[in-house]
């Protein structure tokens, strides 16, 4: 099947394959987080993601994306992060890639207070929504280069200005690294499980949709 995919389509991405619950039938994992389905053949195959039908409905696909964005997760350092923790105990943590001119990042920032009194750290990563040629990625870069980054990220989501600054910086990387997971828009927040929940969610919701409350 491989063969035959990369004989018609020699660019695709393709970083797995494997074997599903379906006899014959193999998935076929590309960039970005998409998935293929086909015959051992090759002759016949099918986009989109698969469903197992139990007392649940689960999605094998996104099983294993989650799978994969928590090992690739993993792999941040977190100095290279923006990080706001709780002042008490931490019961968990989420991964946001965001962008500081992001009406909905700016939202979900406003109730950081809330989201940390309920035990969930938050672990900003860079993700400049319009590319590396524009000017919020200016904003980013000079956030992640500040002395403070925490201040200074707080005051670009408030609309306020910071001082230009440059250093070596992961933004560039970050930014790759939200494509190779799967992200399309900010904020996208990836929970420790790897389930990525795209959009703002206010502070309850996001605690009940990681099983907090």
């Amino acid at each position: 099947m491989v063969q035959k995919l990369k004989l018609k389509m020699p660019d695709l991405p393709i970083t797995a394959v494997y074997a599903t619950p379906i006899p014959d039938i193999f998935g076929v994992e590309l960039t970005g987080g998409q998935s293929l389905y086909g015959t051992k053949n090759g002759d016949f195959i099918i986009a989109g993601d698969m469903y197992q039908l139990g007392d649940e409905m689960v999605n094998l696909a996104e099983e294993r994306r989650a799978v994969a964005r928590r090992a690739i997760l993993d792999t941040v350092p977190h100095e290279e992060m923006v990080i706001f923790s709780p002042a008490g105990p931490t019961k968990t943590h989420v991964s946001v890639f965001t962008d500081v001119d992001c009406t909905y990042c700016r939202k979900l920032h406003q109730e950081m207070g809330d989201i940390n009194a309920r035990g969930i750290e938050v672990r900003y990563l860079a993700y400049p929504r319009r590319g590396l040629d524009n000017p919020t990625y200016d904003k980013i870069v000079s956030a992640w280069c500040s002395d403070n980054p925490n201040k200074a990220i707080t005051d670009l989501k408030a609309g306020r200005d910071i001082a230009n600054s440059t250093c070596s910086n992961p933004v560039a990387k970050q930014y790759e690294l939200g494509q190779q997971v799967g992200v399309t828009g900010t904020p996208a927040i990836v929970t420790a499980s790897g389930r990525l929940l795209p959009g703002y969610l206010p502070a309850a919701e996001l605690a009940a949709r990681i099983g907090l409350e």
